[in-house]
């Protein structure tokens, strides 16, 4: 029952995230916690606290806007103290000259308590360049910008 109700949470998130609502997602993270994008891309890096955290969701939503997932796979394992899941997804967004991209990833969390200890987000991060360089030369200089992270270097 306990992984049926955590599978369930993470498909109402993914459902705010397709509605663009990003401050309920933020609120499900750990005071310390630990968000990751693989690759050398504006949303790459890692972040630990929840402002830098909100910071990336705000970001994410200004250079993909329409950002829409299809999710495949919702795997859940361990017990309400160290949970664990994978989901896996396909995406779609709008570019800025009216044009779609997508990708397909895996979202892998780590829960305590129902607080997200950590995510690792997981996609194809040469598809994300591409598409960012892209949306830099329609004129969001965003695209190109360092990576948000609190976490010295």
């Amino acid at each position: 029952m306990y992984h049926f109700i955590v599978r369930q949470k993470l498909r109402r998130s993914f459902g705010d995230l397709n509605a663009g609502r990003y401050a309920p997602i933020v609120a499900q993270f750990a005071g310390p916690h630990r968000h990751l994008m693989v690759g050398r891309h504006a949303l790459s890096g890692e972040r630990r606290t929840p402002a830098a955290t909100g910071r990336w969701y705000a970001r994410l939503q200004r250079l993909l806007p329409g950002l829409r997932f299809e999710l495949e796979s919702v795997a859940v394992s361990g017990w309400p103290w160290d949970t664990h899941a994978l989901v896996s997804w396909k995406d779609s967004f709008t570019l800025p000259d009216g044009s779609v991209g997508n990708n397909q990833g895996v979202h892998a969390f780590r829960i305590a308590w129902g607080k997200v200890r950590s995510l690792e987000v997981h996609c194809d991060t040469d598809r994300l360049h591409t598409y960012l360089a892209r949306i830099q030369t329609l004129g969001l200089e965003e695209a190109a910008a360092p990576p948000i992270t609190d976490v010295p270097a």
